[in-house]
């Protein structure tokens, strides 16, 4: 039986336009290229989203009309995501940016701090404060490239300048006061043991970057329950659901203490609220998912969130 659908703006109700030709096996990947034929506005299904109710939850490529029970003559709710950017191009600008960022303050310093600046010798810990700074974004650029797969192919072009906006103006704010003349450096013992967590907390975060990466086989969107490896770093999974943003926030703590820096402080606490957000979301999503979901796990802080 063919199946003809009528789609129309979530917000205003109004008519985009109608579909035909469509079985109970089509998926609605295949509605999207069909209105992309009409509207070529919207040629990139990517800036597609289609429910079925104005403010429902958008409806995966994959599934096809007669998983969702959808019948001939029905409507679907249609909402334009806008232009879309690649999550690649997306992580490699955000992450790229930071690095430089920092590195201007800490290679020039007479263009933030005068030409005095420059015969000012920097405390042995505003090096390693670099290098850990220049280690983590080098890390993030190089997982993005061999090691991320997305289940989503792009996201919102505006969401490029509001998330740079985020990463490098924090870069510089961070960069600004760790390299100033003026900074003090905290004791030796405190800066050493902050330097290790820092690490332990990237090997931490990377270990479980690549075993979220083995979940999915390449070109897929399958998702499957995350649980402990080989590698004691992903032991984190017996308690968390994501140990990524733990091991994230335990190294921007360390890398704050090892500084003793306020604004190191402040980034420290935005990416965990954030990060916080993201974790309880897919933490909600897992649990309905997945029946046998393990019931003991917290979304990003073990036994507490």
């Amino acid at each position: 039986m063919e199946i003809e659908l009528e789609i129309v703006h979530a917000r205003s109700n109004r008519q985009l336009c109608t579909v035909k030709g469509l079985t109970k096996t089509s998926t609605f990947g295949d509605v999207k290229k069909l209105i992309g034929k009409q509207k070529r506005k919207y040629g990139d299904i990517n800036r597609q989203e289609l429910r079925q109710e104005p403010k429902g939850k958008g409806l995966k490529d994959d599934d096809t009309l007669g998983d969702k029970g959808v019948q001939n003559q029905a409507m679907l709710y249609f909402k334009d995501r806008g232009m879309q950017i690649g999550w690649t191009t997306v992580f490699l600008t955000e992450y790229a940016g930071p690095l430089f960022v920092y590195l201007m303050f800490y290679a020039r310093p007479w263009v933030f701090y005068g030409e005095d600046a420059a015969d000012k010798p920097f405390a042995p810990i505003v090096h390693i404060a670099a290098g850990c700074w220049s280690f983590h974004y080098a890390k993030r650029l190089l997982e993005t490239i061999f090691v991320h797969r997305f289940s989503n192919a792009t996201m919102p072009v505006l969401n490029l300048f509001k998330n740079s906006a985020y990463y490098w103006g924090f870069a510089a704010y961070v960069a600004y006061h760790v390299n100033h003349p003026l900074f003090t450096a905290p004791g030796a013992m405190q800066s050493k043991i902050a330097l290790a967590a820092f690490f332990l907390c990237q090997a931490g975060n990377f270990s479980i970057h690549v075993a979220l990466r083995n979940l999915r086989p390449a070109g897929s969107k399958v998702r499957k329950i995350p649980y402990s490896t080989w590698n004691p770093f992903t032991l984190m999974f017996n308690f968390v659901s994501c140990p990524n943003y733990s091991y994230e926030v335990g190294s921007w703590v360390a890398f704050t203490v090892m500084t003793q820096c306020l604004p190191a402080g402040l980034f420290c606490f935005a990416g965990a609220f954030q990060m916080t957000i993201w974790a309880l979301g897919k933490h909600r999503n897992y649990r309905k998912e997945f029946e046998k979901y393990p019931k003991g796990r917290k979304a990003i802080i073990p036994f507490i969130i």
